[in-house]
């Protein structure tokens, strides 16, 4: 093969046979071996030859495009029918003699037509590169920091024109790329770090450089852009979507590629076994991921799968949900969630909702009457897995012998069920203040200020989101159903029955589990779990034990949500084999628990015109707990059998009172609806008792008037100073580096 050397501003030098790199593009100067005598090299249907006859100077007409050698022979016709490489002249000259052939030492060329051509050709036939690709000599990879990306090969200078592994690593660039999931507090990772490696140390294949996508680049920006504003820091410039990236029809690649790799594939079944047949063993992430993908492919017309966010370590926190409008919140249907796997080796869990999406689904199709009438009537979310990186820590161990903590905490070591904001202190606090309200409690700014998982982010704002009526996460290591408070009213006391306003609602929703799962109804007190025989298999959290930073009390405090928290068994990696058997105990809990999200009453609030007023508040007489309307004007009220007073009231609004009887028997919601009269221009402070106090909640808590606002993705730790002090990041990256990054400065 021959070498092409470049030649400053004159196209390049070419020896070897064949076609030159790049040929039609520009002018080469060529030579030939020394084994052609007159050294001199021709072109001929778009390759390149060594001739021994000295052929032509620049221009001459024997090169005409498309000509073979042997066409050449002949003397060419002169004048402007002639076709040469040069403009053909209205004034005929005169033809030049050919120079002695000791001069031919060197000519200029142009290259001819249709030349080889290693990428793929246009509809016209003409020969194209992407111009995401770039010629380039290729090496191993050797960035730490970026290792783990799709690729083993890059080049220098990369795309900031850095040209050595050195200067790279000294970069205020990759220093930023290095401390970036802990400087987001895990949020975008590892997206963005590899969407900076594609930039740092860019994909190279066969000798060309090839650029990552710009959509992949834009669809991040949308998504993080919050996380940098949260600690007032400015999107790097060396991510900047149109200066780094490309398009797709440029031939682009997903540098995150990887972070899907062997999640889109299928696994095919064992042959002769139906689409409904459900494998009842352990899932590793990969495996859960392709089946949640291939069950919402099944029953795509009441399915979806979507992630809510992405571990510490990077795996996505995948839900499928059901519902007869998959996306789309539909009015007055309720919205229930079930979690499981909060804790990385309490994995009974996370099978148990990888098995009841697969149930749902069958027999969804199959026509069962009950599973039809519960899709077409709620919205069902299942997170089978809050913790897939403990999880793998458990699963490396193996069911039998995993420890009774080893994979419980997530990759920073944090407890995700102890890792919530502490609502609870603030709402014993509050409800000794008369007219305070008690209810959608504001995240304290101090709590941001701690470590918070991304997981428990991601969750939160799931939260916020949706407008969640129900909700149960499922652990392991008991058999009992508990409901909140968790935490004592007197934290001193390690056991403390500790009850929420609406005590006889969260005891109806834990019997609607415990009353139907045969094992909690055992009379044997030998067995798992027999300590809470006499209680029915349920507990008030705190009378358990009491901890803080739960998930059940954040639910109950900040947002409409009841969550109850069930222990599905003593063992918490269970054997494989005695997962079918958990299966059998535990669905008809599961189908009945959800069923439950159909108690009390529903209904819509509007003004006199009939637009929805949303975030109007729904009280009830006797529990201090208000609930608030979606979006839509819609609510919906778990509330036990008997009489109640229920009240709703907005801001401008005059209250509505209306009296309702819900029987014992009443298994459907009775829907109650209210319209709002405007408040007189005369009228006095409305609604009394609704100011609210505390500071604003950075994921879109209650205003000072109790409005909801927009959420607000995460907000800074640190604000920036009246004075225009650097952030609190600045010193560290201005002590590793001499470079100072002022580009990472918003202000």
């Amino acid at each position: 093969m021959g070498k092409l050397r470049p030649k400053e501003g004159r196209g390049a030098l070419w020896t070897g046979r064949g076609t030159p790199p790049g040929a039609g593009r520009g002018l080469y100067l060529l030579s030939c071996p020394s084994s052609s005598p007159s050294g001199i090299l021709s072109l001929a249907s778009g390759a390149a030859h060594c001739n021994p006859t000295p052929a032509f100077a620049f221009g001459a007409p024997s090169l005409r495009r498309g000509r073979e050698p042997s066409e050449r022979r002949a003397p060419a016709p002169r004048g402007p029918s002639a076709t040469s490489l040069r403009r053909p002249s209205k004034v005929r000259r005169p033809t030049m003699p050919p120079p002695p052939p000791l001069l031919l030492l060197t000519v200029l060329v142009v290259v001819a037509a249709r030349p080889g051509c290693e990428f793929e050709r246009n509809p016209a036939g003409e020969c194209h590169r992407p111009p995401a690709a770039d010629s380039a000599t290729c090496m191993d990879l050797q960035l730490r920091t970026c290792s783990d990306a799709a690729y083993n090969h890059t080049t220098f200078p990369n795309l900031l024109q850095h040209r050595s592994w050195e200067v790279v690593e000294a970069s205020s660039e990759y220093i930023l790329l290095s401390v970036l999931h802990q400087l987001l507090e895990g949020q975008c990772n590892p997206d963005l770090r590899l969407l900076g490696c594609a930039v740092l140390a860019p994909r190279c294949e066969g000798g060309w450089v090839r650029r990552p996508c710009r959509h992949i680049c834009e669809g991040l920006r949308e998504v993080c852009q919050p996380a940098f504003d949260a600690i007032d820091m400015a999107w790097p410039y060396f991510l900047d979507c149109h200066r780094y990236f490309t398009r797709e029809d440029e031939g682009c690649y997903d540098p995150l590629e990887k972070l899907r790799g062997g999640l889109e594939a299928d696994e095919a079944l064992p042959s002769g076994l139906p689409p409904t047949f459900i494998r009842f063993s352990h899932h590793s992430y990969a495996q859960m991921v392709r089946v949640l993908r291939r069950t919402a492919s099944r029953c795509a017309h009441v399915a979806r799968t979507y992630s809510i966010g992405r571990s510490f370590d990077g795996r996505e926190l995948l839900v499928i949900e059901f519902s007869s409008r998959p996306g789309q919140h539909e009015l007055m249907e309720p919205e229930v969630k079930l979690i499981g796997n909060i804790h990385g080796n309490e994995v009974a869990g996370r099978e148990m909702l990888i098995y009841l999406a697969q149930y749902l689904c069958s027999e969804y199709l199959l026509g069962n009457p009950r599973i039809q009438r519960l899709l077409n009537t709620t919205r069902i979310h299942l997170l089978p897995s809050m913790n897939p990186d403990g999880y793998e820590v458990a699963a490396a161990e193996g069911a039998g012998y995993n420890g009774w903590t080893s994979g419980r905490q997530n990759a920073q070591n944090l407890d995700l069920n102890r890792n919530f904001p502490d609502l609870t202190s603030e709402y014993y606090r509050l409800a000794e203040t008369r007219g305070a309200r008690s209810d959608h409690i504001p995240i304290p700014q101090h709590y941001w200020w701690g470590k918070v998982a991304p997981e428990t982010k991601a969750i939160m704002k799931w939260m916020q989101t949706i407008p969640f009526v129900l909700s149960a996460s499922l652990h392991g290591g008991d058999l009992v159903v508990s409901y909140p408070f968790d935490f004592s009213q007197h934290p001193q006391e390690e056991k403390m029955f500790s009850p929420t306003p609406d005590e006889k609602m969260f005891k109806l929703l834990s019997r609607a589990y415990a009353d139907v799962h045969p094992m909690m109804m055992d009379r044997s007190e030998n067995r798992c779990g027999g300590n809470f025989l006499k209680r029915g298999s349920i507990i008030n959290g705190a009378d358990w034990y009491s901890f803080t930073g739960g998930m059940s009390d954040f639910n109950y405090l900040h947002t409409n949500c009841f969550e109850i928290t069930v222990e599905l068994g003593c063992v918490k990696f269970p054997p494989e084999e005695a997962l079918y058997t958990l299966w059998q105990h535990n669905k008809e809990s599961l189908l009945n628990f959800v069923e439950t999200v159909h108690r009390g009453i529903k209904g819509v609030v509007t003004d006199k015109f009939g637009k929805p007023v949303k975030n109007a508040r729904i009280s009830v007489k006797g529990i201090r707990h208000d609930i608030t309307t979606a979006p839509d004007g819609d609510y919906w009220r778990l509330l036990p059998p008997g009489i109640h007073i229920v009240i709703a009231q907005a801001p401008g609004y005059a209250k509505v009172i209306k009296k309702v009887i819900i029987p014992t028997r009443m298994k459907r919601a009775g829907r109650v609806d209210f319209i709002l009269q405007p408040l007189g221009l005369g009228s006095k402070n409305f609604l009394h008792g609704l100011r609210r106090t505390g500071p604003h909640d950075p994921l879109g808590g209650a205003s000072s008037l109790g409005e909801a606002t927009e959420p607000d993705p995460l907000r800074a730790r640190r604000q920036p100073s009246a004075d225009g002090s650097k952030p609190w990041w600045w010193s560290y990256f201005t002590s590793l580096s001499t470079h100072r990054p002022r580009w990472l400065l918003k202000y």
